[in-house]
């Protein structure tokens, strides 16, 4: 009996010391996020001259465990991840003008995220994308470059990741510089993003893009416009 009881003790405190590593995460996050992020733009410079932050954060990313977190601990787990790897990496070869002067940044260069190597591709898609079915995400992640959705400046949490990706979708889908609408034209340019992942935005039963996009909209899309894309700017989200 003695036993058993000894081994509930050290399973519960396990799950609590699991829980509390993942609490500190978010915090730590968070406070980095307010300190090197300003206005979607990153202060990859400072960062590179103080790594120790970021190389912690990378490091608490690879040794993560997510055994006993919950779904929604792993959303926001992993949307927190994607932005820290991105400046992380961005850091480690600065100066750079771009992500993609980096040879396979996105889709070849592997990180340790709670264990499993991966590249960014396959946390965005496989891990956030594919796992959650929620188009929202990608208002969250930034891919260090000026023409992403701007990099929020606090770190996304569980309990209330929900309202943050609708507020940063909805700052992203209300920007006139992000979308741009030409109504004299009848014509609405947007970002690639909604050309590369267009099944993205209507896995949840939309009829097209500007269906999604018009849930967010504080002024709704003619359904007559024309879409076009805008071109993309690889240039480094610098501060």
């Amino acid at each position: 009996m003695k036993k058993t009881v000894l081994m509930f003790s050290i399973i519960f405190l396990g799950g609590i010391v699991e829980a509390a590593d993942l609490s500190g995460f978010f915090n730590k996050s968070e406070a980095f996020f307010k300190k090197y992020v300003h206005d979607g733009k990153v202060a990859y410079k400072s960062i590179k001259a103080n790594n120790v932050e970021i190389q912690s954060l990378y490091t608490d990313i690879e040794t993560m465990n997510l055994a006993s977190a919950d779904e929604k601990q792993k959303k926001a787990f992993y949307a927190n991840a994607y932005n820290l790897i991105v400046i992380y990496q961005v850091a480690k070869y600065y100066p750079l003008k771009s992500p993609l002067d980096q040879s396979g940044f996105f889709d070849k260069v592997k990180h340790k995220v709670a264990g499993e190597p991966m590249t960014l591709n396959f946390l965005e898609i496989k891990k956030l994308i594919l796992t959650y079915k929620d188009p929202r995400i990608h208002f969250a992640l930034a891919c260090a470059a000026k023409s992403c959705p701007p990099l929020a400046n606090f770190a996304f949490i569980p309990d209330t990741m929900d309202e943050q990706l609708t507020t940063r979708t909805k700052l992203a889908l209300n920007n006139k510089d992000w979308l741009i609408v030409k109504p004299t034209e009848k014509k609405v340019l947007l970002s690639k993003i909604f050309d590369w992942y267009n099944k993205d935005f209507t896995m949840n039963g939309e009829n097209s893009v500007i269906e999604f996009i018009n849930k967010y909209r504080n002024a709704p899309i003619a359904s007559n416009y024309a879409v076009g894309y805008y071109e993309y700017n690889w240039s480094l989200n610098e501060e």
